[in-house]
């Protein structure tokens, strides 16, 4: 299976294990072999708010009123098209990866564009007896087990009215974003499961949701590298299998927006695990940091005087393969941001406190490579006002998502 389908159903091995396909297209050229792979998926998805226009900067249940939505749109993965190259020289393998994601919704006023991704373009290098090297874009390191973990993978989870390439599954609401991150990193061999990764990736900027900044912190931090690291357990025997992991990121923040943030570290760790025995699966993850932010790396991280904001959070999942096959699935989570001491009543009132998500999903195996999926999720969002101030919404999703 090539890199960026193994990324892509590496959380699907462990929410839908009889559904996920084994290899992708493989094409012997010369010296190398080329293996085409992807995923299409589309879903039909319903959104019901219940809040009065509550204003939560940062809520992902923020201001939905009472309004009754309906999209047609890719779930928490985009369309994937993919293309790996590999080869062996000079004693060591050596492989490329490009893809673009298009996406399902439409953009433009008469309903004939969409919007397209470009999360991955990288090189390898290495050899099973020392590790290998990876030089260009891709997955984060920080938090992107988290992900691959999450059973909204093949689904919708949140932002199930958002009109875009991808909803956020449960990004923002039990794990941060790892984020798609130009890149140098090395992973070691795999010592009976053992593994260890470090990584020097661009750093993001600081982003704040009152300033209408992007939502998942997209913009390049001026002189700054981030410094990201996981170590991993992975074991099967007697026929339970499962892994442990810890990861985390580093990066000090310099000015922006004539703010002086005084070099200080924004700095996240995690620890995560998850079991599978006789059908049964369990996951569980909890990540904090100071500056970190919530939802995107960074946003909201500091306050408009450059102090720090606190956040944690995690979720935990239960999935059942039941005799036919259909994994069903229970998951709760949960992403806390902390107001700074100089945050005033007014930024205060209005910023994320928490954003909770509760998730039931149906995952069903049509065949090996063809996966019918229905998923509800209830939402949640509160802000810092000293009389609560809350805004909810109720979402449902039914769709299908091939894997070749």
């Amino acid at each position: 299976m090539n890199k960026n389908i193994k990324l892509a159903v590496a959380g699907a091995v462990l929410a839908l294990s009889a559904s996920a396909a084994n290899a992708g297209i493989v094409i012997p050229a010369g010296d190398w072999t080329l293996d085409i792979g992807g995923n299409v998926n589309t879903f039909a998805t319903w959104t019901k708010g219940d809040s009065d226009n509550a204003t939560i900067n940062g809520g992902l249940a923020s201001a939905n009123a009472k309004n009754t939505v309906s999209n047609m749109t890719t779930g928490l993965l985009p369309h994937y098209l993919s293309v790996t190259g590999s080869t062996r020289q000079n004693d060591l393998d050596v492989a490329f990866t490009i893809s673009i994601q298009p996406g399902t919704a439409n953009t433009a006023a008469f309903g004939n564009q969409s919007s397209q991704d470009n999360r991955q373009a990288f090189l390898t290098f290495g050899d099973k007896s020392w590790g290998s090297i990876k030089v260009g874009k891709d997955l984060g390191v920080f938090a992107s087990d988290a992900i691959l973990n999450d059973m909204t993978l093949l689904g919708v989870g949140a932002g199930a009215s958002t009109v875009g390439n991808t909803t956020l599954g449960r990004i923002g609401s039990g794990y941060i974003y790892a984020d798609w991150k130009p890149q140098i990193s090395y992973t070691t061999p795999n010592f009976n499961g053992f593994q260890v990764t470090g990584a020097l990736t661009q750093g993001w900027n600081q982003s704040a949701s009152t300033t209408g900044a992007s939502l998942l912190g997209t913009n390049r931090a001026s002189g700054s590298t981030a410094y990201e690291g996981k170590a991993s357990y992975a074991f099967n025997a007697s026929g339970v299998d499962g892994k442990v992991w810890v990861s985390g990121i580093a990066q000090k923040q310099g000015a922006i927006v004539g703010i002086t943030y005084d070099d200080t570290t924004a700095y996240a760790g995690d620890i995560g695990a998850t079991l599978n025995v006789a059908g049964f699966g369990l996951t569980g993850y909890y990540y904090g940091g100071q500056g970190i932010g919530t939802t995107g790396q960074f946003k909201d991280g500091y306050t408009n005087a450059g102090l720090q904001r606190d956040s944690d959070g995690g979720y935990v999942q239960a999935t059942y393969v039941l005799p036919t096959k259909t994994k069903v699935g229970v998951s709760w989570g949960v992403s806390n941001l902390d107001k700074a001491s100089t945050d005033t009543v007014a930024v205060s009132q209005k910023l994320v406190k928490s954003n909770e998500m509760w998730t039931v999903g149906v995952y069903h195996p049509l065949t090996k490579h063809l996966n019918l999926v229905a998923e509800w999720s209830n939402v949640q969002s509160e802000s810092h006002a000293a009389s609560s101030n809350k805004a909810e919404y109720n979402s449902g999703s039914l769709g299908a998502i091939l894997f070749f």
